[in-house]
């Protein structure tokens, strides 16, 4: 080979070389500059619509203590209450759908408060991208002691000789406890006036001092004052008696067949939550949930922890929504926002 055509080789080979190295500079400067788009990046709020103390409030630390450990960015647990969960369940549909405002949902939000209120500021579904379902507790009537009943039948007895004089309390408009009242109110034809509070917080001590007469409550916030005799359990909601309560009749039992009015918790995003964090948040979920000591915990408490797909969610709040459309269309009860 002569001289020039060894030079030639040579010179070739160097720009083949030096470009091959311009194309890796770049490749890697390019991945450099590209953000990081993986989620969590900074802090999750997980929004209660109710005062702390209660069920929702129980489940949103729960899931917040678990994931900050796991996550290693802060999560916080904010309180919105008021109007039966609307007000918090409004900020969390109007928040940016990237995964950092989440809210736990009530069957009181996403399945009757629709049909309830004349006015929505959001839709209790389409503003929503459901993640999974948490729990559910059975509500439970309780009285105040000094009342003198020890049963359904003392009580409806009771109510009848006293029509509109006697109370019942619930955490606020619209809850699956407003509504268990409303049911008790349909089937026995009792006449009780409905109290609404923003909370557990404030209706129990009404509850103990006899400022109301009776409260439907989440048998989960209930139980440690029933064990300790501070107030009268006379039934609970749903059709079978409940494990962490067992000594408590349902209502089916004493006289009221098909009585059926459960509370249910959910975890909720803003609509259009792309589908890797909606992933990620129900996998962190039912890992959360599916814990032994999370479970226990949860059960001795009076919840039944349930995570599931988006998909099972979604079945649920629809069915939910039928169901008490039927029961407040039939008592005919509408609110103003």
């Amino acid at each position: 080979m002569s001289d020039l055509k060894l030079i030639t080789c040579r010179v070739l080979k160097g720009l083949a070389v030096l470009l091959v190295c311009l194309g890796l500079a770049n490749t890697a400067q390019s991945q450099t500059s590209k953000p990081n788009t993986a989620w969590p990046k900074q802090a999750v709020r997980i929004v209660v619509t109710f005062t702390p103390g209660g069920a929702p409030d129980m489940l949103a630390r729960v899931l917040a203590e678990s994931w900050q450990q796991s996550l290693g960015v802060p999560v916080l647990v904010e309180y919105r209450p008021g109007y039966g969960g609307n007000i918090g369940a409004d900020l969390v549909a109007k928040s940016e759908p990237d995964g950092y405002t989440l809210l736990i949902g009530t069957v009181g939000i996403h399945a009757i408060n629709g049909a309830l209120y004349d006015k929505m500021s959001f839709h209790p579904i389409n503003d929503f991208t459901p993640i999974s379902f948490l729990a559910s507790t059975p509500n439970v009537l309780v009285v105040n002691k000094k009342l003198g009943v020890t049963n359904l039948h003392e009580l409806i007895e009771l109510a009848k000789a006293k029509p509109n004089e006697l109370t019942f309390g619930s955490s606020g408009v619209g809850t699956s406890l407003h509504m268990s009242g409303e049911l008790f109110k349909e089937m026995t034809g009792v006449q009780i006036r409905h109290i609404p509070y923003k909370g557990r917080a404030q209706s129990l001590p009404d509850l103990i001092s006899g400022r109301i007469s009776m409260l439907f409550d989440n048998l989960s916030s209930s139980l440690p004052l029933i064990k300790a005799g501070e107030v009268q359990a006379l039934a609970v909601t749903t059709l079978k008696r409940s494990p962490a309560a067992p000594e408590i009749p349902t209502m089916a039992e004493q006289g009221l067949p098909g009585f059926e009015a459960t509370s249910w918790f959910s975890l909720m995003a803003p609509a259009n939550l792309p589908p890797s964090v909606q992933k990620r948040l129900n996998a962190l979920t039912r890992q959360t949930l599916n814990q032994p000591d999370v479970r226990n915990k949860l059960l001795a408490s009076g919840l039944d922890p349930a995570p599931g797909s988006p998909q099972e969610l979604s079945k649920l709040i629809q069915a939910e929504t039928n169901k008490w459309g039927r029961v407040i269309y039939k008592s005919g009860a509408k609110l103003e926002q």
